[in-house]
């Protein structure tokens, strides 16, 4: 398959033993999540289911933004699910491989029982301490948030309370959205450092030309820092939720789906560039 025949969302590439691994959310019924695999970015093998929600699992739909992680030794996925009784949050599975089963770590949600979260994703600090940062919903508490909780060393529980990093109204151009519950979206961060050791998120929202990627930094190059939001969007495209993965020759690469419109998503790959710090495409 070429990489503009997949219907994703939300795509995530793991680049491990000299091979690809892009997973994301399924366009229609979304009650698993596949991989697709590739050794130059422009030629993928067809989908191959690696999760499907069982009946024994705590929620029934809203597989969403699959994220694999490789740490000690084990591959983890972050990815956010609900059900009718159960507020939406993130669960960790894990897999001795990274197109091999996942299976739940735990039997709930890693994020608050309490809280609508989604779109976790995983970050080591300077310390080498594990942290998830998920984002808090906005359709619970209208101006999302994106926070921050240390995770055990093994992953199974937190160990510290979630931390606000920013707002979506932090983005001064932020735009609402929602017809029945109105609100200002965050979604799908994923955090980079750039070449000046910066450690930067990226993230996405909504202003006046739509679904945008944007950035935030912290000022002291950790996850403990106090965080800003760029005013120069990443990319203004009717595109986001992307990541960034270092390619096998080097290189830094953005990806995203684009556009935002359900059905039509695929996913894109651009060459990530830097300047001064600043990381644009």
């Amino acid at each position: 398959m070429k990489l503009s025949e997949i219907n994703i969302r939300d795509p995530f590439i793991l680049p491990f033993d000299n091979k690809y691994y892009m997973y994301g959310s399924r366009v229609g019924v979304q009650t698993g999540f596949d991989v697709y695999e590739s050794t130059d970015l422009e030629e993928w093998s067809k989908a191959k289911s690696v999760f499907e929600i069982t009946n024994d699992f705590w929620a029934t739909t809203d597989a969403w933004a699959p994220e694999v992680h490789f740490y000690k030794g084990k591959f983890y996925m972050f990815a956010s699910f609900k059900s009718p009784n159960t507020c939406r949050g993130t669960q960790i599975l894990v897999s001795n491989t990274p197109d091999g089963k996942f299976v739940p770590l735990t039997k709930k949600a890693i994020t608050p029982s309490d809280w609508e979260c989604l779109d976790g994703t995983f970050y080591i600090d300077k310390n080498g301490n594990p942290h998830i940062i998920f984002c808090h919903e906005w359709v619970q508490i209208e101006n999302g948030t994106v926070c921050e909780m240390q995770l055990s060393p093994d992953l199974t529980y937190a160990i510290s309370k979630p931390r606000i990093l920013w707002s979506a109204k932090d983005y001064k151009d932020v735009c609402i959205v929602g017809k029945d519950i109105k609100g200002y979206v965050t979604d799908g961060p994923f955090l980079y450092r750039n070449h000046n050791d910066k450690l930067l998120a990226i993230w996405s929202s909504f202003n006046k030309n739509g679904y945008t990627a944007l950035v935030s930094q912290s000022d002291n190059g950790d996850i403990n820092g106090n965080w800003s939001v760029c005013k120069t969007p990443l990319s203004a495209v009717d595109g986001g939720h992307g990541m960034i993965f270092k390619a096998f020759d080097g290189k830094d690469y953005f990806i995203m789906h684009k556009p935002n419109t359900a059905t039509l998503e695929r996913p894109v790959i651009t060459e990530l560039k830097e300047n001064n710090g600043n990381i644009f495409v």
